[in-house]
């Protein structure tokens, strides 16, 4: 049994924009394939180039889908009868940058797709990202690090364009 310790970088910015409006735009910034339908037809290819053309179809601008999303508030606001807090958790990656990296570090695999955390606090809206780089610096690949630095760009530019 091996028990690593990892120092994550966490990528921050607050927003004086609304809420919904945050998550709208980083919503319509990345792709939305009906994901059910969206892993049926990458199990049902018979090869990469019939992989990477279901891929390309489901990203969005920014060369990211959405995965999952998860109202985190939701709970808490049935709770106390209340509309706040609002706290939801996005999904977000591409496949085919996943591959790159875990080609390299198989680890890369527990970190990929993303999360960007979206929530309300009384100072603005919060939007928040693990630096995939920070993950995959302690395995030493430079090879998987420059395909998480790529990445991490491409997230960090999405968030400070949604939420400024």
């Amino acid at each position: 049994m091996t028990i690593a310790k990892f120092e994550v970088e966490r990528f921050s910015l607050t927003s004086s924009k609304p809420f919904d409006t945050v998550v709208a735009a980083l919503k319509s910034a990345v792709g939305q394939p009906d994901t059910v339908e969206f892993f049926n037809e990458t199990r049902a290819t018979n090869s990469f180039p019939d992989l990477q053309r279901v891929v390309q179809r489901g990203l969005g601008r920014t060369d990211l889908m959405l995965f999952a999303e998860f109202d985190l508030g939701d709970i808490l606001r049935r709770e106390t009868g209340s509309e706040t807090p609002k706290i939801v958790r996005l999904v977000i990656g591409n496949p085919l940058i996943m591959k790159e990296m875990v080609r390299h570090v198989p680890d890369a695999g527990s970190y990929a797709p993303v999360t960007l955390l979206i929530d309300e606090r009384p100072d603005g809206v919060h939007v928040s990202y693990d630096k995939m780089e920070s993950y995959l610096r302690p395995y030493g690949s430079s090879e998987a690090l420059a395909i998480a630095k790529d990445l991490d760009a491409k997230i960090t530019t999405l968030l400070c364009e949604c939420a400024s």
